[in-house]
């Protein structure tokens, strides 16, 4: 595959990064190691190098004559609090920490592109390389946006990778339009009366009441949503009860909801709460919902998905990039910078995975041989976007 041969001579130095990377993990609005490397290499290619924003955040800014146009490429850096069950040489060296999702992968890729962009020069404009963190369900996306990330520095467009098991190395996808769904998380905490478990009658049973309610939730989205649509209703955890013969006063129940159209995100809260509050009154009790909209939907934008396939096409051959790729009931906090700023998310192929696991998995890991791949089209994005000839 036609990766740039100069990224490709880079393969193993790359691979010692995120290696190291993958053996440090940090967690969200944490990075401060995973910064400071960046922020070091960053230098050491030339860069103006920007740190503070979103707290560990790091931009580093590559400017090569006085054409105006830019182009913001991001990666996250952030790792999940979750213990590793690999036994390689390069696993996590902190207990409850690992890189799950790849994101060691990505920030050693764009580390790689600006290398290399730092050698060749082929552009007229600015880079904006942009290292995010937090994106693990802590919105560090939504942060540096909110700090005035695109206000400092300006970005004609924005482009973001992220690895998919499943797809086959040195393959990339993606999609015009939504890409990944919203995520909210949402509680439901019930209200009854404790009593004796020998004496029901004299209690209001919360879980009996949890049970009716973790049932008619199931029937929003077969029931409420347009099948046309999609969305899903998923019940995380219920909580409530301290031993075998007491029934509590309590219950709590939470979970999440994913949708792509406001419509649908609307009617998935008005639900939840309508079919909570009904059921625990029609057996005398109270229920009470907390919905809390997190990341907003992943939203492609069409000229700018067109123009990153016809370079994802160069990198690994147009037989190897698909535009019509399934949305995923996954989020991603890049939408905030997608709703700030024109731009799309890619998909790279990472393979079957380390032992065939997927993201999240104790025994996930990112796929060294994409590497030069993601860089190659990283770096080539630039190149293309601002062109001399341009």
């Amino acid at each position: 595959m036609p990766v740039i041969p100069r990224i490709q001579e880079l393969q193993p130095e790359l691979q010692r990064i995120r290696r190291d990377i993958h053996a440090h993990p940090e967690l969200g609005f944490e990075e401060n190691r995973t910064a400071d490397l960046v922020a070091a290499k960053l230098a050491e290619f030339g860069c103006e190098v920007h740190r503070g924003l979103a707290k560990t955040g790091v931009v580093g800014t590559m400017r090569r004559g006085n054409a105006p146009r830019s182009i913001g490429l991001r990666a996250d850096m952030d790792a999940l609090p979750m213990q590793e069950g690999n036994d390689f040489a390069h696993r996590s060296t902190h207990d409850g920490k690992m890189h799950a999702c790849g994101h060691d992968g990505h920030t050693t890729m764009l580390l790689g592109a600006a290398k290399y962009l730092a050698e060749t020069c082929n552009f007229e404009g600015a880079v904006h390389f942009i290292f995010q963190p937090a994106e693990e369900g802590q919105g560090g996306g939504r942060v540096m946006v909110e700090e005035g990330l695109f206000a400092r520095f300006a970005c004609d467009a924005v482009f973001a990778l992220h690895n998919k098991p499943g797809l086959p190395a040195g393959q990339m996808a993606t999609r015009p339009g939504p890409l990944l769904a919203s995520s909210d998380s949402w509680d439901i905490r019930i209200e009854g009366r404790g009593g004796h478990a020998a004496h029901p009658h004299r209690a209001v049973d919360p879980f009996v009441i949890g049970a009716e309610i973790v049932l008619a939730l199931q029937t929003i989205v077969s029931r409420n949503v347009d099948p046309v649509e999609s969305a899903v209703v998923t019940v995380g955890f219920m909580k409530g009860g301290t031993t075998y013969n007491v029934i509590p006063d309590g219950l709590h129940l939470g979970g999440t909801t994913r949708s792509f159209r406001p419509e649908v995100r609307d009617l998935l809260e008005r639900r939840i709460g309508e079919l909570a509050r009904g059921i625990a009154a029609a057996h005398g009790a109270a229920a009470m919902l907390d919905y809390r909209r997190r990341y907003p939907p992943t939203v492609n934008h069409a000229a700018e998905t067109t123009f990153a396939a016809e370079v994802a096409a160069e990198i690994c051959g147009p037989d190897k990039i698909s535009t019509t790729c399934a949305p995923s009931m996954g989020a991603e906090d890049f939408s905030y910078m997608l709703n700030a700023c024109p731009g799309a998310m890619f998909w790279i192929g990472n393979g079957p995975g380390e032992g065939g696991c997927y993201l999240h998995n104790p025994r996930y890991d990112f796929n060294d041989e994409a590497l030069p791949i993601g860089a190659s089209f990283f770096a080539r994005l630039a190149e293309r976007f601002l062109s001399k000839e341009a």
